[in-house]
Formats: structure tokens, C-alpha cells, sequence
């Protein structure tokens, strides 16, 4: 086995010429004539019992190197890359320049490598100061979520629709006198001043009595997701039902007892000014320490490799396929109803994935140049408070060599930005 190593004319590349000697190819193709002979049927021969001379006379000689190529290399490749300390950051393109029984097996990877960050400085640069104060109007505003929590529904029968009335609604859409499919319900909520349904609907709500019947026209907008309605004219045939209110208790101390653990209403808004303050601080930190991770990256002199970019890509895209699993949703669907290809959807995350993999680079650069090291005491809480979590057993998770490498490089990277920051100049 041999590896010849060489620079392309491209930055952050390198051609590598692999040699594996013919027996070890050999003995890749026989590990694959036994993993699929059971699925030849050669005249002559019981299904699965031709002897591999005859099953290569029949398909000829190719019909095993494609299996064995992809036996063999994989672990020789994965080898040779950690020995000659070669971090491709990119899928190799690979291509063969000899194959054949009995012959050395020679083939070329063109790969990306990790490239080299020269910092700039990264110590005393200048951010300003972030801070969020809670007003007496932030207080109210949480209380009015809570009042719209516990707020209860009467039933309106002495007057007509009016804005912010939840409606029990039948309707029926027509286009040219046509019903369409999905445009039609019996009993359907509507709160009126939702904007849930097509623009113009609800405002037309407005003003009906119960067991009134109306046609509703509309328009659907250009940009709606079916291609069947965008832009179409429609009548809706509606008839109400009903129509209920929202109560909204009153803020005083019989509220704060139902709500919370308090017994008075100033207790009560003291403890959401303490909860908003801590939200506060938590959004000063972030914002700090993001305004002071751009900044040291506006001073970075660095190359991504196109590479290292589509594999950021792949990873948003990927939580982004799980996140939508959980709605019953598909990727290529949801591209379908927003009416783009994946690559231009890949595109829109482009410049977000510089920015993830150019912060990835620059704090990595930062860790070697001052020696940050994890904690190994937050190691251990953290490895707990994640098993707790997912309800695993703290020492199954120590024994994951690749979960641990995980919680230490985000620990680190937490201390490179704690780093930057304690060292920088706050106005």
C-alpha cells in the first residue's frame, strides 16, 4: 500500500494517488463473490452455487470491482488520511486509473483540506454596550398574555359580528360557480381580526347576525401556495352560527392567587419583572458576545473551501427535513407548496453557512493560539444535565468517545467567546 500526495493548482486541495498491491484487491473480490453468489443463476448451475470463475466468464471480468473497490478503499482511505494528518473537509472526487484482477488497484482523491486562519486581533476590540431595561409597560404586556390565557367565552345572541368575535362559521367556496376542493366547512372557529383567512374574508364577517347567510367575494393572492387558486376570483356562501367573546378577568389579587403561587398582584408583577430582567440578561449576553465573534471575524484573513460550505449546507437542510418529519411533511413537498427547486432553497442558507463555518474556523484558531482547554468539571455536569435529559445513564454517555469530544469542543467554544469578550473594550 502506498500514497503519493501533491498540491493542485487550487488552494486548500490536494491530489492523492493511492496503490493498493493486487492481493489485497484480489481478496476484496472474493469477500464479495461470497457476500452475493447467492444471487446468481447460471444456467447449469443450482442459484447461487456457480464458482466465481464461471460467474465472471458469464458477466465478465468487471462484474466484482465496483463491490470490491468499494470493500477495500474505505478503510485504506480513512487510514492514509490520519496517518499523513490530512483533514479534508471535503467527499473525495475520486477517480480510477487502474483496476483489474490481479493487478495493483490505482486510483486519485481530489480533496479539500482544513485551511489556515490568520487571525487579526482578537484581543481589545471595541463593542458596544448591550443592555435591555424592564419597562412598567413590559410588566403589563405579560399580564395581558396571562389575562388572555385565563380569559373565558361568553356567547353573544344581542348583537351583530364585531372585530376580535370568535365565530362558528359553514362555508363553501366557488370559483365560476364551481365548488373547489378544501373550500369547504361546517362549524368552523374563526377569530375575526386573525388574518388566518384570505385577506378581505373576515372583514366582510363583520356585521352578520346569527343564522344570517352571505356571499363573501374575494381573491386569492398571486402568491398563494396552490397554483389551482392563486389569483382567482371566489365567492364563499357562508352561514353563522354563532358568536362568542372573550371575558378577560380583572388584574387584581383574586387574579394573581388564580394564576400563580402569589397572594397580591404587585407580588405577582414583581416576579415577572424579575423573569423578564433574566430574559434580559440572557439576550444582552448573546447579542454581546455575537456583535464580538463578527468582529473578531472581520479582522480574519481565511479561505472556506466550497466544501466545508455544502456539508454546512447538508447539516441546516437536514434539521430542517427532521423539524418538518415531526409536522408529517417532506422536504420535497414543502418546496413544492413555496414553489422552489432544493438548489435554490440550498442557496438562501449559503452566505448563513459561511457565517457558521467562518465562526467554527476563527474560534478553533483561537482555542491552539491560547491553549483553551474544557473544563473537566463542567465536562461532568454537562455529560449529567444531557442524560437527564434523554433519560440515559451518565456513565453510557462517558463511554460515547464521540459524544464527549462533542460536550469538550462546545465547552471550549464557549470559553473562546468568553475569552474575546472578557478581553474586550465595552463602551
Amino acid at each position: 500500500m502506498s500514497i503519493k500526495v501533491e498540491k493542485t493548482e487550487n488552494k486548500n486541495e490536494l491530489k492523492l494517488e493511492f496503490t493498493i498491491e493486487a492481493a489485497k484487491f484480489d481478496e476484496a473480490i472474493k469477500k464479495v463473490y461470497s457476500k452475493s453468489a447467492k444471487y446468481f443463476n447460471i444456467p447449469g448451475f443450482r442459484k447461487g452455487k456457480a464458482p466465481m470463475n464461471i460467474v465472471e466468464r458469464y458477466y465478465g471480468d468487471e462484474i466484482f470491482y465496483e463491490d470490491a473497490f468499494n470493500e477495500v478503499v474505505p478503510t485504506v482511505y480513512e487510514k492514509e488520511l490520519k496517518e499523513n494528518n490530512i483533514e479534508a473537509v471535503s467527499r473525495p472526487n475520486i477517480e480510477v486509473t487502474q483496476i483489474g484482477k490481479g493487478q495493483d488497484l490505482i486510483f486519485t482523491a481530489v480533496v479539500q483540506t482544513k485551511p489556515e486562519v490568520k487571525l487579526g486581533k482578537y484581543k481589545g476590540i471595541e463593542l458596544k454596550k448591550v443592555e435591555y431595561n424592564v419597562s412598567e409597560a413590559d410588566i403589563e404586556h405579560e399580564l395581558g398574555h396571562m389575562q388572555e390565557k385565563n380569559a373565558r367565552l361568553v356567547s353573544v345572541e344581542d348583537r351583530a359580528v364585531e372585530k376580535d368575535d370568535i365565530t362558528v362559521i359553514d362555508f363553501e367556496g366557488f370559483i365560476d360557480g364551481v365548488a373547489f376542493d378544501g373550500g369547504k366547512a361546517e362549524n368552523h372557529e374563526l377569530t375575526i381580526g386573525s388574518n388566518t383567512f384570505i385577506p378581505g374574508f373576515e372583514d366582510q364577517i363583520i356585521g352578520m347576525k346569527i343564522d344570517e347567510e352571505r356571499d363573501i367575494k374575494v381573491k386569492f393572492p398571486d402568491d398563494y401556495f396552490s397554483d389551482e387558486l392563486k389569483g382567482k376570483d371566489a365567492t364563499f356562501k357562508v352561514k353563522l352560527h354563532e358568536i362568542k367573546k372573550k371575558e378577560m378577568p380583572a388584574l387584581d389579587d383574586e387574579f394573581a392567587k388564580d394564576v400563580s403561587e402569589f397572594d397580591t398582584l404587585k407580588e405577582l408583577k414583581a416576579s415577572i419583572k424579575e423573569k423578564l430582567e433574566e430574559q434580559n440578561k440572557n439576550k444582552e449576553k448573546y447579542e454581546t458576545e455575537d456583535a464580538a465573534i463578527k468582529a473578531v471575524c472581520d479582522n480574519v484573513e481565511l479561505d472556506i473551501p466550497s466544501g466545508m460550505i455544502e456539508t454546512e449546507i447538508d447539516n441546516m437542510t437536514g434539521e430542517i427535513e427532521q423539524r418538518l418529519s415531526y409536522q408529517g411533511l417532506k422536504l420535497e413537498n414543502y418546496l413544492q407548496m413555496l414553489g422552489k427547486t432544493t438548489e435554490e432553497f440550498r442557496k438562501e442558507y449559503e452566505e448563513q453557512a459561511k457565517t457558521s463555518v467562518k465562526n467554527k474556523l476563527v474560534l478553533e484558531a483561537i482555542i491552539k493560539a491560547e491553549n483553551i482547554e474544557a473544563d473537566s468539571k463542567k465536562v461532568d455536569e454537562k455529560i449529567k444535565e444531557m442524560a437527564e435529559m434523554y433519560g440515559q445513564k451518565e456513565e453510557q454517555l462517558k463511554q460515547n468517545e464521540g459524544f464527549v469530544k462533542y460536550i469538550e469542543e462546545s465547552l471550549k467554544n464557549e470559553r473562546a467567546i468568553e475569552f474575546i469578550v472578557e478581553n474586550a473594550k465595552i463602551k
